[in-house]
């Protein structure tokens, strides 16, 4: 089974548009979640009595911020097997 260089191209390029889908698309949850989990703790060092709510809040949080890196996932996926 020979590859045509056009063909070759196409999957170099289906494989590169993945690669940068998903290290792009992972830095904006990345430094969301270390930001809100920084002040998170900070809010919990400043105020003990409240950290249920606020280990609550940040959880959801999370979860929130990390669909981008799901997204960008399921777009590097569509990418490689389409």
């Amino acid at each position: 089974m020979e590859i045509s260089m056009a063909q070759a191209v196409v999957e170099a390029a289906k494989a590169i548009g993945a690669a940068l889908c998903m290290g792009i698309g992972a830095i904006g949850p990345a430094i969301g979640e270390g930001n809100a989990v920084g002040k998170a703790l900070e809010g919990m060092a400043r105020q003990p009595d409240i950290s249920g709510t606020l280990r609550t809040n940040m959880i959801l949080g999370c979860a929130i911020t990390e669909t981008t890196g799901i997204y960008s996932l399921v777009i590097a996926l569509l990418l490689m097997f389409m």
